[in-house]
Formats: structure tokens, sequence, C-alpha cells
């Protein structure tokens, strides 16, 4: 008998598998495609791997800075997607040896829920039947298409976050539809290598969920770059490479040779037999409790597919503690320090609360800011620049319930304001942690004695 079946080798199933084959549990991972699911090879790795590529070409467009001088600095775009391709292949075989050195079985192909026996849950793929006594659904997430008039009809120059990622020239001209974190990234990219970019948002400002403040001061320094911004924009039309949108009750036409749509994602729940099961759905996701469960006895759900938090490490959290609650261990899913990272240039990082989220939530609160060239590290490594430390804490107990940072690294220090909210650290807690010297994070610290 199989203890966990597992449909999806996304970072919420091959983590799952990994810990439970770890301890011992008979473990059986179904993946249609390329192990690693969307994170691996359509999202998180190469999306960051091209924007390293795009930072170090900014940077050494502008060593003058640094007294580092160079002459016919320039992109090969072909070799910028080639390293992309290297990289996750190499991280691609590291997920399979993963699975083979804690003895998990995978299977390639499509897998399909046939429905509860009275020997367990049957899942069929190429041909074969498996039962298990437990059944982990992780089926991940894919790019949202509106129904934009014209949409279908503007073929190739339309791209996902799957098809832009394949392209072989680096296009003269993008409008990115949306300026969430993927469009944003995409953005960012494109511009540093040279590409006209224009952004168009629905929303009063970039970024959505994310600290207002933060995602504002992003967007002026991207504004001073030279990517154009419509905000309160509602796109009507695709025409061709062109873009008609509403702004003001007024239409806007932006062009670019190729359009990126960049609207969200949403769960993939069809197209494997969930029906099979009678699971219960919630906003598109499948419903789960603290512990992943779904409705069903032994049947989970992890990662995007439940349409909650849909970021690679909330989604492997999640699958641990699936894990951590068949082998013994009681464990429950927190989501008030899951933080979430753009990596722009400069990056913007954000854990817990915002100052939006705190008054809908009717949080009473205290506020500190910092330049982040409070941190004399900062000013060493970024010159000309400036960032900004954002700390919130309750009035009343003085715990630290929200950091959001803009400048680099913030993405490499933001898991320290995650261990505070997650350990409710207060102010006096944190102000007594010695920090290395001289590093960024020390603006973490210091933020701290501005309350």
């Amino acid at each position: 008998m199989i203890d966990l079946l597992i449909i999806g080798g996304g970072p919420a199933g091959y983590v799952a598998a990994e810990r439970a084959g770890h301890k011992g549990l008979n473990v059986v991972l179904f993946e249609k495609n390329a192990m690693g699911g969307v994170c691996l090879n359509e999202g998180c790795i190469p999306t960051k791997t091209l924007l390293y590529s795009a930072k170090m070409y900014e940077h050494a467009l502008h060593g003058d800075k640094y007294g580092v001088f160079g002459e016919n600095i320039r992109v090969d775009y072909g070799k910028i997607v080639s390293r992309k391709k290297k990289i996750v292949r190499k991280l691609v075989l590291g997920v399979e040896a993963k699975m083979k050195a804690n003895n998990v079985t995978v299977i390639k192909g499509e897998a399909s829920i046939n429905g509860r026996t009275s020997e367990g849950i049957e899942v069929t793929c190429n041909g074969e039947k498996h039962i298990g006594k437990n059944l982990l659904i992780c089926t991940g997430s894919e790019a949202s298409v509106p129904p934009i008039p014209g949409l279908a009809e503007a073929g190739e120059i339309t791209l996902t976050n799957r098809e832009i990622l394949e392209l072989k020239e680096q296009p003269q001209s993008l409008v990115v539809i949306g300026g969430g974190v993927i469009g944003m990234e995409f953005a960012s990219f494109y511009h540093n290598l040279g590409t006209k970019v224009t952004v168009i948002e629905m929303l009063p400002e970039i970024l959505g969920g994310l600290d207002v403040e933060i995602s504002a001061m992003l967007r002026d320094i991207y504004t001073k770059k030279g990517i154009e911004f419509n905000l309160n924009a509602k796109v009507t039309q695709v025409e061709g490479n062109k873009v008609i949108f509403e702004k003001e009750g007024e239409a806007h036409t932006a062009e670019g040779e190729k359009i990126l749509l960049s609207v969200g994602r949403r769960p993939v729940t069809k197209g494997f037999g969930l029906e099979n099961l009678n699971v219960e759905l919630f906003r598109n996701g499948i419903k789960v409790d603290e512990k992943m469960r779904t409705n069903i006895p032994n049947v989970f759900a992890a990662g995007d597919v439940t349409g909650f938090s849909l970021l690679a490490h909330t989604a492997s959290r999640e699958g641990e503690v699936v894990v951590n609650n068949l082998t013994g261990r009681n464990d429950v899913m927190r989501y008030n320090a899951i933080p979430g990272v753009v990596y722009t240039n400069p990056e913007v990082s954000g854990v817990g609360e915002t100052e939006e989220s705190a008054k809908a939530k009717g949080i009473t609160y205290k506020v500190a800011k910092l330049p982040m060239t409070y941190a004399g590290r900062f000013v060493v490594e970024n010159e000309g620049e400036n960032g900004l430390c954002k700390v919130l804490v309750g009035e009343k107990h003085g715990e630290v319930i929200g950091v959001h940072m803009l400048g680099n690294p913030s993405n490499e220090m933001i898991y320290g304001a995650c261990m505070a909210i997650e350990q409710e650290m207060t102010v006096k807690q944190m102000q007594e942690v010695v920090f290395p010297h001289p590093t960024v994070s020390e603006i973490f610290k210091e933020t701290m004695f501005e309350l």
C-alpha cells in the first residue's frame, strides 16, 4: 500500500515528497511536465536568472560611480536566455536527485483521480492504477487570460509569463498589462536591457497588496528611468500590437512589439478528475483547513491550487504541514509571516501587516521609518540610491507586526523580520539583538530605535 500519492511536482509536491520519503513513508509523485513545477521552469528561477543578468548589465553601465570603467558594454540576449535554460536544467536534475535520494517514486505522466475505493484513493497514470492511503493535490496555477476583445486575434504578439521566457530576440517595445509582481519584474528586466516599456494597471497603484508608500516609491524610480505607467486604466481592446485602454473617461492607445498579459494566476482544478472526489472549492481553489485537509478524509491540498497564497515558499511550507501531520507531529499552517519579494532593481521586500491591511483590520499600530542610507553598508554598495525601511508594531504590546523595505539586498534580509513576527518579538527584544557590522541588515535594528 502506498502511504502518500502526490499529484504535482512543484514546490508543494516535491518538498512534501522529500520530507515524507525522508521519514520513511512510501511515496509516489506524479508530474506531467518537468519536476519543479511553474516556479522552477516558468517562474521564480528563470525570471530571477534574467533579472540578475539585467542587474549585472546595469551595474556595468554605471560602474563609473564606483571608479570602474569599461568599454563596449553590450547585451547578448541569446546568451542570457541560454544561461537561463542551463540553470533550470541543472536545478530540475537536482530536484530529481532529491526524489531518488529519499526513495520517492516519480511517475512522469498525467494523473487522474478515479475516486475512493474500499482500499483507499485510486489514481490512474499512463494506464496504470495506483492506490494510496492519502492523497496530496498540488496541481498549481496557470496564468489568467482576461476576455479582452481582440486578444485572441493578436496571436503571437500577446504573451503570458510562459511564452515571454521563450523569446529568442529582445523586443524593442513591450506593453505590460498588469502592474503586479510578475508584470513589474518583466518590465524591470526588459527596460534595463533597453526595451521601451509601458505598464497599464487597473488599480490606483502598482504592486497591489504590498505597502502602498513603498510601491509608489518604486514606481517613481522607474518612471525617472523611463518606464511609462498608466494607473487607474482599464484595457478595453487589443488591435494587433495596440492596446486600447480607458483612463479618466478618455480612450488611450499604447503600442508594443510584444504585449505581456500579467493580470494574475488561477488555481488548476480541472483536468485531473477532482470532481470524482466531491472536494469542496473556495474562491476558485480547493478549500482546506489549517492542516491543509480538504472536506474529504485523507485528501489534502497544498500550493497554488488552494488559491490562497500563490507563492513558492508558501507552497513548500504547506506541503511540510501535510507531512508533519501524517507522521505524528501536530502542525498547522500560519500565514501571518509570509514574505513577499519583488526582484526589481531596487528590490522590494515585505512581510506581515501593511499600514493599509492594519487599518482595514482595525489594528492599532505605530510606525517607524528610516532611509536605507542609515546603514553604512548600503551607502557603500548603492551609490546615489536611497530606499526605505518601514516597521509596524502593535500599539498595545509593542510586538513587530510588519516590515517593508525598498532597497538592495532586502530580499536576503527579510527573513529576519519573518522570524521576529513569527516569534512575536517586541521592539525592546529586537533592540537587544546584536547585528553584524557593517551590514545593510542593521537598518532593521536602527529603525526600531525610532519607535
